[in-house]
């Protein structure tokens, strides 16, 4: 099959919007918020945002959006837990990019400040560990973070450069000045140790 000229694409895309935007079957829409939401989870904003985007109509994106929030697909309070447990787990930020992130992805002040504040709990809940007592959620995830990123930081011979591009490293990934101070000297005390 010959590959089709962007002329040719763009006029595709231009009917097949308008055939969403005179769409009258609901489940129609359903099913393609349904597709969307086979990717990841998503927020009812994202979702929300994407119909439109495809331009069906108002009412029917919004019957889509109930229904899928009725049949539990669709939580914003589970979507923003998960999206703070996984960036913990595999990409840490501080609470500063969490609630920029969460921002972006449509969930309310209120629930973010929720999601945070369970965050902050689960870390201090977590002083059985004998290596995270007494540090907060912000810590421990800077502290992963540096260590993820511990051979290259160590590349550094001068350990106050050391400490600048650790410092720099937490700041540019949404933690609290104290926190990239204070972990960031940790790590050079740390490395400074190991040296000796």
């Amino acid at each position: 099959m010959p590959r089709r000229t962007g002329t040719e694409r763009l006029e595709a895309r231009q009917a097949r919007l308008e055939s969403h935007a005179a769409e009258t079957d609901p489940g129609v829409v359903l099913n393609a918020a349904a597709r969307f939401l086979e990717q990841r989870s998503r927020s009812i904003d994202e979702v929300r945002r994407h119909l439109n985007a495809a331009r069906y109509p108002a009412e029917l994106v919004d019957a889509a959006v109930g229904r899928l929030v009725d049949l539990g697909m669709l939580d914003d309070r589970a979507f923003a837990q998960a999206w703070v447990e996984s960036r913990d787990r595999a990409r840490p930020r501080g609470t500063l990019a969490l609630r920029r992130e969460l921002a972006l992805k449509g969930i309310d002040r209120e629930t973010v400040a929720a999601v945070l504040t369970d965050r902050v709990e689960a870390a201090a809940n977590a002083d059985d560990d004998a290596d995270s007592a007494g540090r907060g959620a912000d810590e421990l995830a800077a502290e992963r973070l540096l260590r993820r990123s511990r051979s290259a930081l160590l590349r550094v011979v001068d350990a106050r450069v050391r400490r600048h591009r650790a410092y720099a490293l937490l700041a540019r990934n949404g933690f609290d000045p104290e926190v990239c101070r204070e972990v960031s000297a940790r790590l050079v005390a740390e490395d400074d140790n190991l040296d000796d």
